[in-house]
């Protein structure tokens, strides 16, 4: 989906279904569907933080928002890898917090949304405060 906000530029929204990421590679596949990745992306966790950290390159706008819908059930059963993709996600939306232009003003924001049924969002949220964690040490 895309959005054209006029007091804020082009907006490019996308949404992830948690619950079709059973496997890495159904995890790889939604991201490459969902954001139009490039034919060479490389399916594995470093061409995936490369194709995040280059969004403005492969889709021009000024901000981007992935939601990731059920993030809560994203790679059921497979705690290391989904903490894999949580620091992957988390280093992508660090890079874009702090990159700069030249005039001083922000480039394009990346804005990470991860949505859960509310029984599972303590859980979510301290699997995140665990990888962020290890993503800033």
């Amino acid at each position: 989906m895309d959005l054209l906000l006029p007091e804020t530029g082009r907006t490019y929204v996308v949404r992830l279904d948690g619950r079709e990421m059973r496997d890495t590679d159904a995890v790889f596949l939604q991201f490459y569907d969902r954001l139009k990745l490039p034919d060479y992306f490389g399916w594995n966790w470093n061409a995936l933080f490369d194709c995040l950290r280059d969004l403005d390159r492969l889709l021009p706008a000024d901000r981007y928002v992935l939601i990731v819908e059920a993030a809560d059930e994203v790679l059921p059963g497979d705690a290391d890898t989904r903490r894999l993709l949580f620091r992957t996600l988390l280093r992508a939306g660090r890079r874009w917090s702090f990159t700069r232009r030249s005039d001083g003003l922000d480039l394009s924001r990346l804005v990470i949304v991860m949505s859960c049924a509310a029984a599972s969002a303590a859980d979510l949220r301290e699997q995140l405060g665990l990888c962020w964690d290890e993503t800033v040490s």
